[in-house]
């Protein structure tokens, strides 16, 4: 273990030495993130989850600054360029920007013309120049170096070449790079123009033809937007300080007087920063922007899919789940309280009135055939007209009628999984059956879906496909792993997200259940193949047998600490299940009489929790959601009506919130609050239960814009200014985009722009 990275490591997440050598050895031994956070407290001082993955992330950084290290002191040793004092300064370099900065000077270079100019023999005149000599004679010593062999036809051209010598040795300077690295971070603006003769293809990124501001201060989703024009061919993108400035900063580094030999290192530095240094850095700041906008959408989507993946659950239930359609008919799968399917057809409620009467017949006798419980009614196309339908057709009050996000149902349908689950049936059956399923249990069906597909992420092709898989991996780990998982009844996608199995592992254990029937203990489990002592331990937690002999099988309990409930229970004359049914025993237990040197009091404080409410599921209970009556089509929709919907996106620049219309609103962010609002996660949250107020209805382009503020401003339809002109009976002018808009405070554009970065 490496006693540096852990020390920096420390000092840079504000954490103690000790917590994080004790995680980064609980990892290195292979422990997963949730497995430590919620079985190794007294080991790490009860770090959390994030904690935990911020230690394991950045030791693999450092674990890679150091094999880029090795590699640049072994490339140096061998070209014999290796000094003692390169040596220690290699060594000391804590970033990767730093390190690359050093090995600058000494990179293996393709032919430049300060190579050219070193072969025509010009480096003792740079040398002489560097100086700045003030009783140097320049031209004289110019004049030393013509050789028309070599191209050197006068003084001029002697200097010239001995200045390009000269750029480069002040482009490969560490410290100049560095400083005007921060000038960059401090100064610069981006800008985003539009390409010459293209303005009409490019109509989507509008809002950019003629954009500039801070690039400090530019949001994740300007950034990618702007980034996504210039990929597409439409824009011209620049980050750039004030030039002046620039070469201010430069000449203070390097001219150290106003001599003839100094207005030569002027004119070398002013080279450097326009051919190399000034791209040189535009490069990193393009790429370091970037990474800071990947890193905030990431976030964004990790957040969106963490909320859906954690919505409540119908549960257990007899389910009927109806994928609508007009013209190809609506697909109806009857699922048992398992998710199994039991029976499916095809009904057209919207063709003529009598298969309109017949296809009421048909679900009504499904409900009481199958003894159904709930009616899940997919919200894509005709989902309203459905509902309508449904709730038409006088079933028992004790049937709950709910619309179903299917986002992603239809890549599940086409997918290997669905194929392999449901080989006898086509896509629009496994398509019904996935929206049922959704709304049993979100996070079981969910799990199957690449996450990318479920439309909750912003610009999610644009950013760090690596990165963003790992970021939405440990969030669907993070989140099967809080709920918890029913070993008897889960798919092996699910599964495979079980801390300590992964998808080799969870085929086992469906195989074995499919060959030996269902698990009766977590012991059991040891007779999986493959499922080793370490896998057993890292899962083992979080697995459930509800049928189990033993109660603390379908709790959180892990086995290691079955010992202690024993313990427990004996010295009151109990046993664990009469712990688990009797909370005045449970009060008897002082936990303090029970810390042994493996196990603290985080752990019996959880141990004593979760007899209280063993397995219990911390996801929110289910609520029925119902979209206003009357309102299923934008044509319905008028200006201050104030409605129910569901938040199904959150991004940086507002929520988008369904309707019950087939299209989302907007609500940007300048109209989330009556209050400043800096980040929207910190107002809504994906599938929270809102009411907002229908600020502008624009059927054309088919956008709605919403409010959740108090007192909104109304756009009435058909006010709103064409492009360069005034609204008639408006006293505000339209609005205008500002380099440091941050929180709109009109509307107009601003929810023209924010309407097309979440779809494009």
């Amino acid at each position: 273990m490496n006693e540096t990275h852990i020390r920096q490591v420390a000092d840079e997440l504000d954490l103690q030495p000790r917590q994080v050598l004790a995680t980064a050895a609980l990892i290195g031994e292979g422990g997963t993130v949730p497995f430590i956070a919620r079985y190794r407290k007294e080991v790490t001082g009860s770090l959390d989850e994030v904690a935990i993955t911020k230690i394991r992330d950045r030791m693999v950084q450092l674990a890679e600054l150091d094999a880029r290290r090795d590699a640049i002191l072994k490339s140096l040793d061998e070209r014999k360029l290796l000094t003692d004092a390169l040596k220690k300064s290699i060594a000391d370099a804590l970033t990767m920007t730093r390190l690359e900065d050093l090995y600058q000077p000494y990179r293996p270079k393709r032919r430049t013309r300060a190579t050219i100019a070193k072969e025509a023999g010009l480096e003792p005149l740079a040398d002489f120049l560097w100086k700045q000599d003030p009783a140097a004679d320049v031209a004289a010593e110019a004049r030393k170096f013509i050789n028309a062999e070599k191209a050197i036809a006068d003084a001029d051209a002697a200097l010239a070449g001995a200045r390009d010598i000269l750029a480069e040795r002040v482009s490969d300077d560490a410290k100049a790079r560095e400083q005007m690295r921060q000038l960059y971070r401090a100064t610069a603006v981006i800008r985003g123009k539009v390409i010459a003769g293209k303005e009409t293809a490019a109509a989507k990124f509008k809002d950019y033809f003629d954009w500039k501001e801070p690039l400090s201060a530019a949001p994740s989703h300007r950034i990618l937007a702007m980034r996504r024009g210039e990929a597409e061919g439409f824009l011209m993108v620049r980050i750039q300080p004030d030039e002046a400035e620039a070469v201010a900063l430069l000449s203070s580094i390097f001219v150290k007087n106003d001599t003839v030999s100094g207005q030569q290192i002027r004119l070398a530095v002013e080279d450097s920063y326009k051919r190399l240094l000034g791209p040189a850095i535009e490069v990193e700041m393009r790429l370091e922007s970037k990474k800071r906008a990947d890193d905030d959408a990431i976030k964004v989507f990790a957040e969106n899919l963490k909320e859906l993946l954690l919505a409540p659950a119908l549960g257990q239930k007899a389910t009927l789940a109806i994928d609508p359609g007009f013209r190809t008919g609506c697909k109806v799968t009857v699922l048992d309280a398992q998710g199994k399917l039991l029976a499916n057809c095809v009904i057209y409620p919207d063709k003529s009135e009598f298969e309109r009467r017949e296809a009421a017949e048909v679900v009504r006798k499904l409900c009481a055939h199958f003894k159904i419980q709930a009616i899940a009614i997919g919200n894509g196309t005709a989902g309203r007209e459905t509902e309508a339908f449904v709730r038409k057709l006088g079933l028992p009050a004790a049937v709950s009628v709910v619309m179903v996000n299917e986002s992603g149902a239809s890549i599940y349908s086409a997918s290997e999984v669905a194929r392999e689950e449901f080989p006898d049936h086509d896509l629009t059956v496994r398509g019904s059956v996935s929206i049922g399923r959704r709304l049993m249990d979100p996070l079981a069906e969910l799990v199957k879906i690449d996450p990318k597909s479920i439309g909750v992420g912003q610009y999610q092709h644009d950013v760090d496909q690596t990165a963003l898989k790992r970021s939405l991996d440990d969030t669907v780990v993070s989140a099967v792993n809080a709920v918890g998982v029913e070993v008897n009844t889960a798919s092996k996608q699910l599964l495979a997200y079980v801390s300590g199995l992964g998808a080799s592992l969870a085929d086992n254990i469906v195989k074995f259940r499919d060959e030996h029937g269902a698990f009766k203990s977590r012991a059991d489990l040891n007779k999986v193949p493959r499922l080793g002592p370490k896998a057993y331990e890292q899962a083992a937690g979080f697995l459930r047998i509800r049928a189990a002999a033993n109660p603390l099988d379908a709790s959180a309990v892990h086995p290691e600490s079955y010992g202690v409930v024993e313990k427990m229970a004996r010295d009151l004359n109990c046993a664990p299940a009469d712990l688990i049914r009797n909370g005045e025993l449970r009060a008897k237990i002082k936990p303090e009489n029970y810390v042994t040197a493996s196990v603290g009091l985080p752990t019996l404080k959880d141990i004593l929790g979760e007899l209280a409410k063993p397995g219990r599921d911390p996801r929110k209970e289910f609520t029925i959601f119902k979209f206003a009556e009357g309102v299923s089509e934008l044509a319905h929709l008028k200006v201050g009506m104030k409605l129910p919907g569901i938040v199904t996106n959150v991004t940086a620049f507002g929520a988008f919130v369904d309707l019950g219309v087939h299209q989302d609103g907007l609500v940007h962010i300048s109209q989330l609050s009556d209050n400043f609002v800096k980040n929207p996660a910190d107002i809504v949250k994906v599938q929270d239960k809102v009411e907002v107020t229908v600020v502008e209805v624009d059927p054309s382009r088919k956008r709605i814009a919403l409010s959740m503020k108090s007192k909104p401003d109304l756009i009435p339809s058909g006010t709103r200014p064409a492009a360069g002109g005034k609204p008639a009976d408006r006293a505000r002018a339209p609005f205008k985009p500002s380099p440091s808009a941050q929180n709109f405070g009109g509307l107009g554009s601003a929810f023209d722009a924010a309407f097309s970065k979440l779809k494009n």
